[in-house]
């Protein structure tokens, strides 16, 4: 049966196991086949779920700690209050100026890069606003200037969008309201309030850029009408991370994921994930050390 589970449904099912615990004891809770110390807890950026890298690396874990893993992907917003709230044990998300609040507000124990990739904007091949090749921050103010080309946002507080907001501020336009207030009205700006895959889709349908990591992009590009406009700046670096719960249950088991996600054999299957399918690489390992951009 497959476990992961997204945004709506996630918060439905957590709603249920808080109601069905009222008068049950905490095996009641998790059911006769699992308690709280032999499952474990994870709230994911939607892009690693999109790639399909943790329908990949879930049944190793699983084998490897005999624990039931339950998988929540959302936005990376969505992952960090999660968190907050002390509904999972881990995050593996890619935000980190907020991963970094998340941490110094008590919610996280530490900060673990495992992986990378970089950002890029796509869109149509016609390139309507002539942003090509232009570095992000440029071809971000030609867009709010001209007007001459649709911008799909991911428009849903995830590690994309807060990147998003930070291409705005570096290009000069650091009140990100006032964008999404001129662009909406002047018809250009589109927010999709959705993950990257249907982001990315609607994008394609529109003719629209959109701001994508590249793992994702790769995962759907032959179902795309889009291709990368612009691809390089410092500011596109991408990094994943993987942080501990405070209000883990299962502290113990959370860093074991920790271990696993830094651990040589699964950085390499990380490393190589995607390439035969794709032709190239989804995600750079890291092994626990924060990549120069």
């Amino acid at each position: 049966m497959k476990k992961t589970i997204h945004g709506l449904l996630a918060l439905l099912l957590l709603a249920a196991l808080v109601i069905g615990s009222i008068g049950c004891s905490q095996s009641e809770d998790f059911g006769k086949a699992a308690t709280a110390e032999s499952r474990l807890r994870v709230a994911t950026t939607t892009s690693l779920y999109d790639t399909g890298l943790w329908t990949y690396l879930e049944p190793k874990f699983e084998k490897e700690y005999n624990v039931q893993l339950d998988v929540y992907y959302a936005g990376s917003g969505q992952a960090i209050e999660y968190g907050k709230r002390g509904d999972v044990d881990v995050l593996t998300i890619h935000d980190k100026p907020n991963e970094l609040k998340f941490i110094s507000d008590n919610y996280g124990v530490g900060r673990v890069p495992f992986a990378y990739n970089y950002f890029m904007i796509v869109g149509p091949e016609s390139d309507p606003a002539g942003i090509k090749n232009m570095t992000p921050e440029d071809a971000f103010k030609r867009l709010y200037e001209s007007g001459s080309g649709k911008f799909i946002s991911r428009g849903d507080n995830s590690g994309t969008h807060s990147k998003e907001k930070a291409i705005w501020k570096a290009a000069g336009h650091a009140d990100y309201a006032a964008v999404k207030s001129a662009g909406s009205a002047a018809g250009w700006y589109l927010d999709a309030g959705s993950g990257m895959g249907p982001t990315l889709q609607k994008a394609s349908e529109l003719s629209a850029y959109t701001l994508t990591d590249a793992g994702t992009f790769l995962a759907y590009k032959s179902d795309l009408q889009l291709v990368p406009i612009v691809d390089q700046g410092a500011i596109l670096l991408n990094v994943y991370s993987a942080i501990v719960c405070t209000k883990s249950t299962s502290q113990d088991m959370a860093q074991n994921m920790v271990t696993f996600l830094t651990s040589p054999e699964i950085q390499e299957l990380i490393g190589k994930y995607g390439v035969k399918d794709y032709g190239l690489q989804l995600f750079t390992p890291c092994a626990g050390n924060e990549p120069a951009s």
